[in-house]
């Protein structure tokens, strides 16, 4: 049984009012997606973890994460990854699992519901 991270940023720290973010967005509506994206992870038979970051401390959390399992594959959301601001957190994330979980392959959505579908593709190599 494939295992999982999924890594997002914890809703309440999220800049709702950046232009890059889909317009009305919430912190109602993000963990809703993650539930979405939880739900699917386990229904293909995945062992799956969330791990939410706080942009001050994310490189720690997710390295503590890391450190606790070894992981298939890691996914990071696109709310880390898409918004120019988040820039230097993306680098931070992506340069801890590239450390910490070295054979750990890194899966990238585009939303959370569509999580299942990057770490499928990853998964099966292409």
């Amino acid at each position: 049984m494939p295992k999982i991270l999924y890594v997002g940023q914890e809703p309440d720290t999220v800049d709702l009012s950046d232009p890059t973010l889909p317009p009305g967005l919430s912190p109602e509506k993000i963990h809703a997606g993650i539930a979405v994206a939880m739900r699917q992870m386990t229904e293909r038979g995945w062992d799956a973890e969330l791990c939410l970051v706080r942009p001050d401390t994310a490189g720690a959390t997710l390295e503590s994460k890391l450190a606790a399992n070894p992981y298939d594959c890691v996914a990071i959301g696109a709310g880390i990854r898409v918004p120019p601001k988040s820039l230097m957190l993306f680098e931070a994330l992506i340069n801890v699992v590239h450390k910490a979980a070295p054979g750990a392959s890194i899966a990238f959505n585009t939303r959370p519901e569509d999580t299942a579908d990057a770490v499928t593709r990853v998964l099966k190599g292409g």
